[in-house]
Formats: structure tokens, C-alpha cells, sequence
């Protein structure tokens, strides 16, 4: 149960970061980029501090596996600033609802497909009528949200 709360708070953090960077790039001389290198660099700090914290004497040992570590298992920080620099840029333009409206389909597509696959070494979870069933749903409760007049 926790994990699904977990999950949920993280969708509210989501939202709630879009707003918040989307006023600080504002406040940055209109620029998302600055935003985004901001939320960036005070996250690294803080992933830092916490990694040593709780490291409790690995850090070397883990940083002399990075190099050894395929090219796609790195990639993980690059697709992050790009989600990041795109809801900074699209929250003002589309709202934060309707931005996340389009990041949820894409999340949900790629999921299942990541999924029934078992891309990147994920467990395979193979998709079946009740979880295509799911997603019309979704998708189609998603549109009409999307698609409502003020």
C-alpha cells in the first residue's frame, strides 16, 4: 500500500514542480533553462549530501562501477532533464493539467510497451484485454478532461 502512496505522492510532486519551476523560470529572466539547471543542481546537492550521509563509506567503490556501466544505463539524468526542461516550458503554455494529461499517455504507452517487452532488463509483464481495457478508459477519461470547456 505504501508503495502505491509513494507512487501517488510522486505524481502530486510532479505537478507541483511544473508550477513551481515554471514561476522560476519566469523569475529568471523568462528562460526555462535556467529553471531547469536550478532544479537540477539543488537536487544533485541534495542527492549528494544524502548519498555520503547514508553511503556509509561506498561512495568511492560506487563511482568506480559507474565507468564500467553500459552507455544506457546512464542515460537515466538525461531523459530526466528533459522531462524536466518540458514541463518548465509547456506548464505555462498548455497548464500544468493538460501538459500532464499528455505526459500520462505517453508515460502509460511507453510503460506497456517497456513492460510487455521487458525493455532495459524489466521483468516482463505481458499485456492481456484487461490492461488495453484500462487504458481506453483512462485514455478516454483523460480526453474528456482534456477536451472540457472552461
Amino acid at each position: 500500500m505504501w508503495l502505491l502512496v509513494m507512487a501517488f505522492s510522486a505524481g502530486a510532486g510532479m505537478a507541483m514542480q511544473a508550477a513551481i519551476n515554471s514561476q522560476l523560470g519566469k523569475a529568471l529572466v523568462g528562460q526555462p533553462l535556467y529553471a531547469a539547471f536550478w532544479s537540477f543542481a539543488s537536487g544533485a546537492v541534495i542527492l549528494l549530501v544524502l548519498s555520503l550521509w547514508l553511503a556509509k563509506g561506498t561512495w568511492w567503490q560506487v563511482m568506480s562501477l559507474i565507468p564500467a556501466q553500459p552507455w544506457w544505463y546512464l542515460v537515466g539524468g538525461a531523459l530526466g532533464t528533459g522531462l524536466v526542461f518540458s514541463s518548465i516550458f509547456l506548464a505555462p503554455k498548455l497548464g500544468v493539467a493538460n501538459m500532464l494529461f499528455f505526459m500520462i499517455i505517453g508515460q502509460m504507452v511507453f510503460g506497456v510497451v517497456i513492460d510487455h517487452l521487458g525493455l532495459f532488463n524489466m521483468p516482463v509483464r505481458e499485456i492481456n484485454w484487461n490492461k488495453i481495457i484500462g487504458l481506453i478508459v483512462m485514455v478516454s477519461g483523460l480526453s474528456i478532461f482534456f477536451l472540457a470547456k472552461k
